[in-house]
């Protein structure tokens, strides 16, 4: 009994982790949502983490759980999970959104949860335990959402200039402000829809593993889906401030049409990957479909080295989040 107790305190323990990976996720991608209808002024910051968070939250009315899937189930073989692989993979992400967060550059939150996972994982069993066609497919779109982002918020930049083209700019302004709103929900419905169903599903990979919930069972528990959305839009609510600033200033200025646009072609990404249940990057999206409006202007409108930055810490993240899960595994097996 006494082991029996100890396996659920350890197991109560990383389900709290999890939820503060997930509230930090929302809190660090407030920014993707919200950056552009707050540097465009269509918004103020306070309304604009309310009008986020809404949206994050009803997500879980609309999206299958296909994300959530691939993560519990499509990127480690069965029966090498354990407590100390997603203690690992927690603190490798964790760790590496904190620091992001406070150097203020938008990183991955997803691909840090991948990169833990796969960190905690092979310094367990090796690089065979690993599912090769789920990693590839999460790596492989960290190059595919920004490029997607990127053409279809150019080509909705472009198609909008033609559309509008007899208008008088203070009108074109006046309607994009209030579609603006409708591409900002549209965005952050996308963002809840993908980012909380990587926690759930690394619950649900717990789970599992400690015998909780049946490996044949094809959705986690509900409190399992309740608790990720409400703690996603939670981080939301506080949101990131640091990293607002330079999504929505920083790589280049946006007017109303351009973050209408930004945020149509980031939404239309997002949905197409959360349909296709491959866990993407919200961060890497929304920065691709800024830099696509941005250079249908001139490419001097956008401040590459800025982006550049950007595209070094994309590189970065999953290597970085691994290696601090695989020191985190180590550690764990000597607290529990």
């Amino acid at each position: 009994m006494e082991n029996v107790q100890a396996a659920l305190w350890v197991v109560m323990l990383l389900v709290a982790l999890a939820l503060l990976f997930d509230f930090m996720n929302g809190f660090h991608d407030a920014a993707n949502s919200i950056a552009t209808v707050v540097s465009t002024g269509v918004l103020k910051p306070g309304q604009a983490v309310l009008f986020a968070a809404f949206f994050n939250f009803i997500a879980i009315f609309i999206f299958h759980l296909s994300v959530a899937a691939t993560v519990g189930k499509g990127i480690v073989q069965p029966g090498v999970v354990d407590t100390h692989v997603v203690f690992g993979a927690l603190v490798g992400a964790i760790t590496w959104n904190v620091i992001t967060w406070y150097y203020g550059i938008p990183s991955s939150s997803s691909h840090a949860l991948i990169g833990g996972i796969v960190g905690a994982v092979i310094a367990k069993a090796g690089a065979g335990a690993l599912v090769s066609a789920g990693i590839l497919k999460t790596v492989a779109f960290i190059f595919v959402s920004p490029l997607l982002g990127f053409t279809l918020g150019s080509v909705m930049m472009v198609l909008v200039a033609w559309i509008c083209r007899r208008a008088r700019p203070s009108r074109v302004d006046k309607w994009f402000r209030r579609l603006q709103l409708v591409s900002a929900g549209a965005y952050s419905l996308g963002h809840g829809g993908n980012d909380a169903q990587k926690t759930i599903g690394i619950i649900w990979m717990m789970l599992i593993a400690t015998g909780y919930v049946a490996a044949s069972d094809k959705s986690p528990p509900t409190w399992t889906i309740v608790s990720c959305y409400i703690a996603i839009g939670a981080g939301t609510m506080f949101g990131g401030w640091r990293i607002v600033k330079t999504m929505g200033q920083r790589i280049t200025k946006l007017k109303p049409v351009g973050g209408f646009c930004a945020e149509t072609g980031g939404a239309m990404t997002l949905f197409l990957a959360t349909s296709l249940g491959i866990p993407v990057s919200t961060t890497h999206t929304i920065t691709g479909a800024i830099v696509g409006v941005g250079s249908t202007q001139r490419a001097s409108a956008v401040r590459w080295g800025v982006a550049g930055n950007i595209v070094w810490a994309w590189v970065l993240t999953i290597p970085a989040s691994a290696f601090v899960a695989a020191i985190a595994y180590w550690v764990s097996l000597q607290i529990f």
